[in-house]
């Protein structure tokens, strides 16, 4: 978050998830909830539960109190589960009013306290713009975030300060809502497989034909591109694009709208991604008439996929490995007798699936390390297995309630879930330390892909049908 340096001054900062949600809200003054202090229950200073008035109450800056930041980015991430961003900010403004109209009694002290008090209701506003700007895209929501920026000029009508502020926060939001519109007006469209038997069938591509070694024989470098592409791809997911998980299911649950279950296609064009990829490997591997040239390109995915994992981009490793591991790639055993496989078994222990992908895990906590102290670009690069990170919340969400059974929100439980958001935010802000190369990309993202069907067509002719199941597959397929 960026502050002006009229709120610096005035604001008590505290760095965002410090040390993973452990440590306690020491130096931040609690606000005064009277004999309700009970709602919220505080554990080692942080809230793990409470009423959804209290936890508004929360949010809301006093006079003498600011939140915490890791706090107001929690409970914005989460509120959408309970409340549309709208009716919250209907809240946060009625709260507003109400100490507004305390300390309007017109002596000059009152004054610097309501001028102290604007300052912190902005910052708490920019915060909230800046991290959630798809909040603000209705017009229930620009126009509550209006009617609380009206009221707080009010405060410092002399200089106009305030109204400069202000007026920079909302060009700023347009700007962010107006480019992410954008980017969804002109995201790819999916690109559709090959199925045409007759391009596959008896109609092997030529060696002279275009493949991705023509393109590129280094695997450092396709492993770059690749990694260029996946965090452009990121850079385009949200917080509240990955709270739509939890979102969704509560408004399946409760047969009530808990935001727009529509707008999950930045989940669902990276999710696409990964299986094109995958779908291109295994197509580049059964598309090669000779064997010796097959065995060829198997070793060069498994060298990509290698310099990915070194990299950190473990999302395009897991995707080159699926494609490899698919049925028509895998049935290929006179080319994988002729590979040299001491390299691929690594990279599938890292990705073993058992213990719940625990060798993953731990590589992952390492890059995760590595980037935490990392002094160049190169090294911060993080990119999670996204369906992975999304099967995690998604467990997260399911294991524990939303409410604990005395009716307060399970806070503790949106802490963790903020928590990982939190950090794939974190990971996706790396800007990609290497060269782009439109070349390699545009084949990456261009070039044809086959069918499951075509896939097959395609590996029954490098290799024949060797039992009476794949013979029966042949029949029908031809």
């Amino acid at each position: 978050f960026f502050l002006s340096p009229l709120l610096q001054e005035t604001m008590p900062q505290t760095p965002i998830f410090s040390s993973m949600l452990g440590s306690s809200c020491s130096g931040q003054v609690q606000p005064d909830m009277g004999e309700r202090c009970v709602d919220p229950v505080y554990q080692d200073g942080n809230i793990v539960s409470g009423s959804l008035e209290a936890l508004i109450e929360r949010l809301v800056p006093t006079m003498d109190y600011y939140p915490d930041r890791t706090y107001i980015f929690t409970f914005l991430l989460s509120s959408r589960v309970f409340i549309h961003p709208h009716e919250l900010l209907a809240k946060v403004g009625q709260i507003c009013i109400k100490q507004k109209q305390q300390l309007e009694t017109g002596t000059e002290a009152e004054k610097a306290k309501l001028k102290s008090f604007a300052a912190k209701i902005i910052q708490l506003l920019k915060e909230w713009t800046e991290t959630f700007p798809y909040d603000f895209q209705d017009e229930k929501s620009m126009k509550e975030l209006k009617e609380i920026a009206h009221r707080i000029t009010q405060c410092d009508e002399e200089n106009g300060t305030v109204k400069k502020i202000i007026s920079q926060m909302t060009q700023n939001l347009l700007m962010a809502l107006s480019a992410r519109s954008q980017y969804q007006e002109i995201r790819e469209k999916f690109r559709q497989p090959v199925t045409d038997k007759g391009t596959i069938l008896k109609n092997k591509p030529q060696s002279t034909q275009k493949d991705i070694l023509s393109v590129c024989c280094d695997p450092l470098i396709l492993a770059q591109q690749l990694t260029h592409i996946e965090l452009e791809r990121v850079s385009n997911i949200y917080p509240e694009d990955l709270m739509q998980i939890v979102s969704h299911m509560d408004s399946l649950d409760n047969h009530k709208c808990r935001g727009d279950v529509t707008k999950t296609y930045n989940l669902e064009a990276y999710d696409n991604w990964f299986n094109c990829l995958s779908m291109l490997v295994a197509t580049e591997i059964c598309r090669v008439v000779k064997k010796k040239q097959r065995t060829r390109m198997v070793e060069f995915f498994i060298d990509v996929a290698r310099e990915c994992f070194n990299i950190g981009n473990f999302n395009s490793m897991m995707a080159i490995i699926s494609g490899m591991n698919l049925s028509p790639v895998a049935r290929l055993k006179k080319t994988w007798s002729k590979v040299k496989t001491a390299k691929f078994d690594v990279l599938e222990h890292h990705m073993d699936p058992s213990s719940n992908f625990c060798n993953y895990r731990t590589a992952l906590q390492g890059a995760a390390q590595r980037s935490q102290t990392a002094n160049s670009n190169r090294e911060k690069i993080v990119i999670p297995v996204f369906n992975l990170f999304i099967k995690d919340i998604y467990f997260l969400h399911k294991i524990h309630t939303n409410r604990l059974p005395n009716g307060q929100i399970n806070f503790k439980k949106f802490w963790e879930i903020s928590r990982q958001i939190h950090d794939f935010l974190t990971w996706k802000q790396v800007e990609c330390p290497f060269e782009k190369d439109k070349k390699i990309q545009s084949y990456l993202l261009t070039a044809p892909i086959y069918s499951e069907e075509a896939l097959f067509i395609a590996s029954f002719e490098s290799e024949g049908p060797e039992n009476h199941m794949e013979k029966d597959s042949w029949k029908t397929l031809r």
